[in-house]
């Protein structure tokens, strides 16, 4: 991601009117970040998409993926997160006061799991939304770095594609690394049967 506005900042309102409508760009502290959603991206957004679309299927929960809707902390400022696959439970959606109206949740409980497609400013991928979905008690989040893009303090060295998977834990994420023919071992699914590799393929 790249930011697409300098300052001023833009307050939540000014952000929906201007950018609500417009699934490329999320606001983090005041700030709009263009999601640069390439065609590798959308490859790798789009395939996680479809292996746990099958899994809820499957399982027959109450849930669906929601894709590019805003995600509203409350509490947490002038941010609204745009996940690029965010699995949301139907029976928490009463609870939300946006929903009826526009694509837009406020609450963590409404959220199962959730996954990052890492572009160029992967920071906000891996500090600031770790953070949060940690705080907003998001059981599972995936970062999906095809491209090896961030510091090596998160994907080691040398650098390569690295799966992140994120798995709540007293109010952390306890932080798995997977590569290559790794397995994906989710609680969330447990009945995916994927390696990293598969997840961080792109030219399919």
């Amino acid at each position: 991601m790249t930011i697409a506005i300098n300052p001023p900042t833009l307050t939540i309102d000014e952000f929906l009117a201007g950018y609500g409508d417009d699934n490329r760009y999320e606001l983090i502290d005041g700030e709009v970040f263009d999601l640069e959603p390439t065609g590798p991206h959308e490859e790798v957004a789009a395939f996680i998409t479809s292996k746990i679309c099958v899994q809820i299927d499957l399982q027959g929960l109450p849930w669906f993926v929601l894709q590019r809707g805003l995600l509203r902390p409350s509490g947490m400022g002038n941010t609204a997160f745009r996940p690029d696959v965010a699995v949301v439970d139907r029976n928490e959606l009463a609870k939300e006061p946006c929903w009826m109206e526009q694509s837009m949740l406020t609450l963590g409980s409404s959220i199962k799991f959730v996954a990052e497609v890492v572009s160029s400013n992967w920071q906000n991928d891996y500090a600031r939304k770790t953070e949060d979905y940690a705080a907003l008690g998001i059981p599972e989040y995936w970062i999906a770095d095809y491209a090896g893009l961030g510091r090596t303090r998160y994907i080691g060295k040398p650098k390569q594609p690295t799966l992140s998977m994120g798995i709540l834990v007293h109010g952390e994420y306890e932080v798995h690394q997977l590569r290559g023919s790794q397995n994906v071992v989710s609680p969330t699914f447990p009945s995916l049967n994927l390696t990293a590799e598969q997840v961080l393929k792109t030219g399919r």
